[in-house]
């Protein structure tokens, strides 16, 4: 009888093992402490699918202050991502440093079979994209961009609704993200020194926020590039952001829609929302929880129906758990995934064709 249950016990547990623990956690390595999205992992609970192994970050003032908040060791951080490298041995690296520094951690990492995730966007320019997507595909590592809005359930909702014929056939999207400022919210001083720099952002607003929508669309539209491009660009707080814009209006054509990006720095209250229009209805992706759907009637009349979405389930629920997945081969991204290089890859050229339209007042035609 005892061994009986000694071998129902062990089945149990395997069983289990098999179930809830199929890999190892992880090894991440945190290339850089200056974008503040780095938070979002130093502060996560551990759920057991990654491990921070080590952190790149020469400012150890910086380094210090934030081991101490989230009660880490400074024996994890590293003076240089070569040395973190060497010294760790991370599968999987996240950058959270400027923008322009993202091609210097793929260059380190792809040619050591070391898999990238950046903060988004991916690159600075299309000349900076391309050597990094050569360089994803001849080291065969997966190259990820997170944005926030990747895992609001209400923009992934909006997408089924659209796909299913919810509203008809789509007509326009609008995308509005930003905030009052990074001087106004209080970026702290290492963040503001590259996020206000046209070299080391590559741009102001266009870029910090014009990245969310055009990867939104990019997605909506299944990888579709933009017939054209039209964007215009201001400086509203030229004592805040002297060297970048700090508003801009980005329009994209396609064949049967249109989408208008809103990227600003200028905005009273923060947001990150996205409505689309079809033939019979629109969807108001409002915030990460809550969707409307008005369905057309008569001239100017509707129905609405509003619901308040749980998060999305696990491993959708961040970046990281996304990255784990990927890597382990658990998760398997669809063609033009909002954190998929060829999308993100689209992302960059409308960016670098929206800066071109505004610098010279022309709308650019993207070839097919």
């Amino acid at each position: 009888m005892a061994r009986s249950v000694f071998f129902f016990l062990s089945c149990l547990f395997f069983a289990s093992t098999a179930l809830f623990g199929q890999s190892d956690p992880l090894k991440i390595g945190i290339a850089g402490l200056t974008h503040t999205h780095v938070h979002s992992i130093l502060g996560r609970k551990n759920i057991g699918d990654i491990k921070i192994v080590g952190i790149a970050e020469p400012n150890h003032e910086l380094a210090q202050k934030y081991i101490d908040q989230y009660g880490l060791s400074m024996d994890l951080v590293y003076n240089s991502l070569e040395e973190m490298i060497s010294a760790t041995q991370p599968e999987a690296v996240t950058a959270f440093g400027n923008i322009y520094d993202h091609l210097e951690v793929v260059q380190i990492c792809a040619p050591k079979g070391i898999h990238v995730m950046v903060e988004k966007p991916l690159a600075v320019s299309m000349e900076h994209a391309k050597k990094m997507k050569d360089l994803a595909e001849a080291h065969n590592i997966y190259l990820l961009t997170n944005y926030e809005t990747t895992w609001y359930a209400t923009n992934h909702r909006a997408k089924d609704l659209l796909d299913n014929g919810k509203i008809g056939a789509l007509r326009k999207v609008i995308v509005r993200d930003g905030h009052r400022g990074p001087v106004k919210i209080g970026v702290n001083e290492e963040f503001l020194e590259w996020l206000q720099d046209p070299i080391l952002n590559g741009g102001g607003a266009i870029t910090d926020f014009g990245c969310y929508g055009a990867n939104l669309v990019t997605w909506l539209k299944k990888g579709e590039r933009p017939n054209t491009v039209t964007a215009v660009t201001q400086q509203m707080q030229s004592e805040n952001n002297p060297k970048v814009d700090d508003d801009a209006t980005i329009i994209l054509t396609y064949d049967d829609s249109q989408a208008i990006l809103e990227p600003s720095w200028n905005w009273p209250i923060g947001r990150k929302d996205m409505e689309l229009y079809g033939l019979t209805g629109a969807i108001y992706a409002d915030n990460d929880k809550e969707l409307r759907i008005r369905m057309a009637e008569g001239y100017d009349g509707f129905q609405e129906e509003k619901m308040t979405l749980p998060k999305r389930p696990a491993p959708y629920t961040d970046g990281f758990s996304f990255l784990a997945g990927v890597v382990n081969g658990s998760i398997n991204m669809a063609p033009f995934d909002l954190s998929s290089l060829e999308n993100n890859m689209l992302v960059i050229e409308i960016l670098d064709a929206a800066r071109e339209s505004a610098e010279k007042g022309v709308t650019i035609l993207l070839e097919k």
